[in-house]
């Protein structure tokens, strides 16, 4: 499995990013597939994500702010960042794991960074 993320870059304060990342190879059905993020100095820490049916989970920091989705054909996933933040700034990494957690993928990152 291959995970291929796109679309971070250099945003204003109050802008908008919008994150892809595309799944190939042999992909598991029930699967969870999320986005990640780490700042320098801190820890990897989760900002959304969402199952196969359709369930999503967001950090508190992020709610209202960010909206996770798939594309229809489900190895898709999509983060819609809105009213960035300069404490958004980080590499995203995008992740697809199994259900039971058995196999776990990582994307390469992609920065973001958010001016003031």
């Amino acid at each position: 499995v291959q995970l291929q993320a796109s679309g971070g870059g250099l945003v204003q304060l109050g802008g908008s990013l919008r994150l892809s990342c595309a799944a190939s190879g042999s992909i598991f059905s029930l699967n969870v597939m999320g986005w990640y993020r780490q700042a320098p100095g801190k820890q990897r820490e989760l900002v959304a994500a969402i199952t196969s049916d359709g369930n999503t989970n967001y950090a508190d920091s992020v709610k209202g702010r960010f909206t996770i989705s798939r594309g229809n054909a489900k190895n898709t996933v999509y983060l819609q960042m809105n009213s960035l933040k300069p404490e958004d700034t980080a590499v995203y990494y995008c992740n697809l794991r199994s259900i039971n957690g058995w196999s776990n993928y990582w994307g390469q990152g992609t920065q973001v960074t958010v001016s003031s």
